[in-house]
């Protein structure tokens, strides 16, 4: 009997999530080949001048223009949704890409949004900076304050947008908390789920309606190419962001789709072995610094709210120190094994500076209501034996006095 070339949706999304890590969205060429094919064409053919007139009338079925649509891309985005629970969703060529796009498509001039204040560098930009330029109104609250977000609604708020675990502080936001309110007030809510992933956390299970990714990060997992997506629902996916995307093209390469599909065939594994080696770095530096920040540490200000929210506590440790950048550069410095990038998610355990590096373009009152000192260092743990990652940092931090 011949094997189906493609898949039913019905049946991908009865199985369960490492199944469709591996399979989600698989589509067959004639030629029936086991792992995904790579379409590198930026164009397509049309068998007469009416098939083209037709699918881009939306009368027919096919690809018109790898700006809109490719086959390598599609099987891509196709498994996301299939991990998060969700019936659609958008790749971008990078995670800010999607950020912006989401938000940019459903906000005008005279519009109003709220955003937690412990977030990426270039997400506050946005908030702060690009959002106001274009007229659209912001407000920036404790994400970890739920009556925050109530008090700063007004008649023409359109969007909440946050991240949680945030970036680099770790703060934890009450999802369905923050979700309740805005469906009370017809708000759409906007969640960067990238430092948990689908395997940690599915924002939309907790009322969220738009989930955004840095594909980048823990989906490719191995620091090769830069991806971004967007997920939601088929209407917002397909109308909403679609109308933007088409004209502003932030369009994913065949290829950066094609490995990062190839990454997600790990993704349940890398996430649960490198949140585990998390947890067992930060219980060890906990001990050593004046204070270490993990989800899943049991010290964790918020820990119980994280716990009800993700599966462990993710891969990110935020680390403070007393000694200002100084000291921090140092342990950066004497690390031998952790390398020094501003990246994250890797297989790898890298190691930054948010003040000199990722939230640099922030002001200093910023930096500081955001909780960024000096003094702080935000480690992605990677797949390395964390016994190595401990020995590393024993050796550091007496080089550094600690």
């Amino acid at each position: 009997m011949k094997r189906k070339t493609g898949q039913d949706r019905d049946v991908t999304t009865k199985w369960r999530p490492a199944t469709q890590a591996v399979r989600g969205g698989t589509a067959r060429s004639e030629w029936g080949e086991t792992s995904e094919a790579l379409f590198l064409t930026s164009g397509y053919a049309y068998d007469c001048a009416g098939d083209a007139a037709a699918r881009f009338a939306g009368e027919q079925q096919g690809m018109t223009y790898s700006r809109l649509q490719n086959p390598t891309v599609e099987m891509l985005e196709k498994r996301i949704a299939l991990l998060e629970g969700a019936e659609a969703a958008r790749c971008m060529a990078t995670g800010m890409a999607a950020m912006t796009a989401a938000l940019l498509c459903q906000l005008s001039a005279g519009d109003h949004l709220i955003g937690a204040k412990a977030a990426f560098g270039s997400c506050r930009w946005l908030t702060d900076t690009l959002l106001p330029r274009f007229g659209i109104q912001t407000t920036i609250v404790d994400g970890r304050d739920t009556h925050a977000w109530e008090a700063a609604v007004r008649p023409n708020t359109k969007v909440f947008f946050f991240e949680t675990p945030a970036n680099p502080t770790l703060d934890i936001c009450d999802i369905a908390a923050i979700c309740d309110i805005a469906k009370k007030h017809g708000i759409t809510t906007v969640v960067d789920n990238a430092f948990a992933s689908p395997v940690l956390q599915r924002p939309m299970e907790f009322g969220a309606d738009i989930v955004a990714y840095s594909a980048t990060k823990m989906m490719d997992g191995q620091g090769r190419v830069l991806a971004g997506a967007v997920v939601g629902n088929e209407e917002f996916i397909e109308t909403t962001l679609l109308a933007f995307t088409r004209n502003t093209g932030p369009t994913l390469s065949p290829f950066n789709a094609w490995v990062v599909l190839k990454g997600l065939e790990t993704l349940d594994l890398r996430v649960r072995r490198q949140s585990e080696n998390a947890l067992k770095v930060a219980g060890f530096l906990e001990k050593r610094v004046p204070k270490a920040l993990n989800p899943g540490l049991a010290s964790h200000p918020q820990h119980d709210l994280a716990m009800r929210q993700m599966a462990a506590g993710g891969n990110i440790v935020a680390i403070f120190l007393d000694g200002g950048r100084k000291q921090a550069h140092g342990l950066l410095d004497a690390m031998e094994l952790v390398d020094i990038s501003n990246n994250l998610g890797d297989s790898r355990s890298l190691m930054t500076h948010p003040a000199s590096t990722t939230h640099a373009s922030l002001s200093d009152e910023v930096k500081a209501d955001m909780g960024i000192t000096e003094g702080m260092l935000r480690l992605s743990v990677g797949l390395e034996d964390p016994d190595d990652v401990i020995e590393d940092f024993d050796h550091a931090l007496k080089v550094v006095g600690l």
